[in-house]
């Protein structure tokens, strides 16, 4: 029975109690208390010239185990492990929501002008940090008591794949709030993060495949089939849609309700078949923003409706989710800092090396080529 049926608080009714047939309650007085922490701490680092990202990441550890968790009752109330999944799939939406506008924004003529740039850099930024993981891989193998009965090779191709990918969302969200997405650095780094963690998905099922004893084949499956469907994108979604924004003014007048609801359900179908094939959602919404006509007022009128919303209240609960599931505790003696720092120093020096020597080669300046 919902609080309206049975009478709310005034029946008794516990507002931060999970209930599986009435979730808002509790979800609102989550996404209320993210968005106030995030914003708080941004207005403070913000003066520190730190983009919102930081902000939102930092709000998660603060609400979560490291810090406000060990208030006695507070994640049991507030953040109860049952409520998570609500809140996981309303970030998870709204950054589906996000990188369609990020590809949105993006200009498709920018992005075949440095295609070749792009996936060399690429390539340097998976390379570089896979090689260099070889040796953290063996501590790290060593000191782990839950790698114990499984392979080397897994656990190294492992390791391998968390280093070289890039976290594409974040990288998003910081060109953005930069202003550097029609740069010619912003969307060569978004276009070089993007065949990044396509190839670090496809790699991640060839990982998945050797532990499992499965078909390797598996990982150029999933390639192939995410190839297959940009290419439908471009050259079938895309003149279907050009036609329909032309025959509804709203290359004109800006988006109609019609044409509004048309996108959408591109961009969620997009997203679904992505996600179904074995590469992230996010992949797929953010092809669809690409394919999106940029030469008019559609593409600004679909911003101008949405972006608030996406950006204060969705993306600041996805970055949140992150800091809630970190707890820095566990990290209890010399030797796991040790390595800490030490695998954030090697993914640093590898993507740093290989992506900068790589854009310096193809006549980036040295502080273009060190910032890509």
């Amino acid at each position: 029975m919902s609080s309206k049926q049975g009478g709310g608080v005034l029946t008794g009714m516990k507002p931060t109690t999970v209930d599986p047939t009435n979730p808002l309650v509790l979800l609102i007085i989550q996404v209320v208390i993210i968005v106030l922490v995030t914003r708080s701490l941004n207005i403070v680092l913000s003066r520190l010239q730190q983009p919102r990202v930081i902000s939102e990441v930092i709000g998660g550890i603060i609400l979560g185990p490291s810090v406000f968790g060990r208030i006695p009752g507070f994640n049991d109330t507030i953040f109860p492990e049952a409520s998570l999944p609500y809140l996981k799939l309303v970030a998870d939406l709204g950054l589906v929501l996000y990188l369609f506008l990020v590809g949105v924004e993006l200009d498709p003529r920018m992005v075949m002008k440095r295609a070749r740039m792009s996936i060399s850099i690429s390539a340097a930024g998976i390379v570089i940090p896979f090689a260099l993981s070889v040796a953290v891989s063996l501590g790290l193998y060593k000191i782990n008591d839950s790698t114990r009965g499984d392979s080397f090779t897994s656990f190294l191709l492992f390791i391998g794949v968390a280093m070289a990918i890039t976290a594409f969302p974040v990288l998003a969200r910081i060109i953005t709030e930069l202003k550097l997405l029609h740069t010619r650095v912003g969307s060569t780094a978004l276009c070089a993060a993007v065949g990044d963690d396509i190839t670090a998905w496809v790699l991640l099922a060839l990982v998945v495949s050797i532990i499992n004893a499965s078909n390797s084949l598996t990982a150029l499956y999933i390639f192939l089939l995410a190839i297959a469907w940009g290419l439908l994108l471009i050259f079938l979604v895309r003149p279907v849609l050009l036609t329909l924004i032309i025959r509804t003014n709203s290359h004109i007048n800006g988006p109609t309700v019609a044409m509004m609801a048309i996108t959408l359900i591109l961009v969620l179908t997009s997203a679904f078949i992505t996600d179904i094939i074995g590469v992230h959602s996010i992949f797929g919404a953010f092809m669809v923003g690409v394919i999106i006509p940029h030469s008019d007022g559609f593409a600004l009128g679909i911003t101008e409706k949405i972006e608030d919303l996406i950006s204060i209240l969705f993306i600041p609960i996805y970055f949140a989710l992150s800091g809630l599931h970190t707890q820095i505790g566990l990290l209890n003696d010399g030797a796991s800092w040790g390595y800490v720092f030490l695998v954030i120093f090697v993914a640093m020096f590898g993507k740093i090396s290989g992506c900068g020597i790589v854009a310096r080669m193809y006549g980036l300046d040295w502080r273009e080529s060190l910032t890509v």
